[in-house]
């Protein structure tokens, strides 16, 4: 489940880092990249993502539940989400 999920977020950072659903998206990556931060996400910007996004937010969060963020897949994609990011 975590490639899929991952793959999937990761396509839609890369093909367009500036798009507001990539920023929100990114964000929660980010947040839950950090375990240290409380993995401190204010719930209501779910309400910013639209319907298709907003499930790849939640199984996300069921990712983090579950223990399964920080694996190599995990680190690896966010590198690559992050520099698209960064340009």
């Amino acid at each position: 489940m975590i490639e899929n999920v991952i793959e999937k977020i990761t396509q839609q950072i890369v093909a367009d880092p500036r798009s507001g659903q990539s920023l929100l998206l990114f964000a929660l990556m980010a947040t839950l990249n950090v375990e240290k931060t409380g993995h401190l996400y204010m719930l209501s910007k779910l309400k910013e993502f639209s319907a298709d996004n907003r499930q790849l937010a939640y199984s996300v969060i069921e990712l983090m539940a579950n223990n399964e963020i920080g694996n190599d897949a995990w680190h690896k994609a966010y590198a690559e989400m992050e520099a698209a990011i960064r340009g």
